[in-house]
């Protein structure tokens, strides 16, 4: 790490999470999001919970933002459009930030404040980790890592962050109930660069634990080709979950 004292203090920060019954898990993200050391916004965006999450959110001094019925895509463009910070952060409700998330962000927003084009020319993302460990999830998060940093293609469940001259500059997050995330970063890509942040960020393995790690990504892979050659991503989001 560098040394802090060596930068300007952090900007004010924008965070969005879109959200949909996670009231187990999206406490400890919202703890989390106290470390940063500057003004905040904590913009969660409900897409029709049925459990605290809404109440919760509220407890910790969120602006909740309802839009039903749930698409991902439509409530993180939703928390961006009523975003008032310059730089946005946009995290899942199941994520967990590291002790130190608060100076690897700080960091990078103060090395691009001093070069104006590193404002419109870079986004961030953080490294994954998947809880609880395994042999099988330790060999997946190196495969993201991989594909994210020589693909230029990170998820939404590693985080993003960009300055909102970015953000609007490549047309935002499209209203699609999945591959928003995947939308926007090939956006991002063709006119700017993506950058790991040097800290993790840890997601819930519930998803993988349906049908297994290979088996999930597997199936992931298959409705990514199915969506670069125009399938509906409506009609993918149905097969998702299913």
């Amino acid at each position: 790490m560098a040394d802090n004292r060596t930068l300007p203090p952090p900007p004010p920060l924008s965070v969005v999470i879109p959200c949909l019954n996670e009231a187990e898990r999206l406490p400890l993200l919202l703890a989390d999001l106290q470390r940063w050391p500057a003004a905040s916004e904590l913009l969660l965006v409900d897409g029709g919970s049925t459990d605290r999450s809404v109440a919760n959110a509220a407890l910790a001094g969120a602006r909740v933002l309802t839009s039903t019925p749930p698409c991902r895509g439509r409530q993180l463009a939703t928390g961006a459009d009523r975003a008032q910070h310059s730089w946005l952060l946009f995290l899942h409700a199941d994520s967990r930030l590291p002790p130190d998330w608060a100076e690897c962000v700080s960091q990078a927003i103060s090395r691009a404040a001093h070069h104006a084009d590193a404002m419109l020319g870079t986004a961030w993302f953080f490294r994954l980790r998947i809880t609880p460990s395994t042999p099988a999830r330790r060999l997946l998060e190196r495969a993201v890592q991989l594909r994210s940093q020589l693909g230029q293609t990170p998820y939404g469940d590693q985080g993003l962050l960009m300055h909102r001259r970015l953000y609007d500059a490549c047309g935002g997050f499209a209203p699609i109930p999945l591959m928003e995330d995947l939308d926007l970063v090939l956006r991002i890509g063709r006119r700017a660069h993506l950058q790991s942040l040097p800290c993790p960020i840890s997601t819930d393995g519930r998803r993988w634990d349906r049908c297994g790690v290979w088996q999930r990504s597997w199936k992931n892979a298959r409705l990514r080709r199915r969506w670069r050659r125009g399938e509906a991503p409506e009609r993918l989001a149905v097969l998702y979950e299913n």
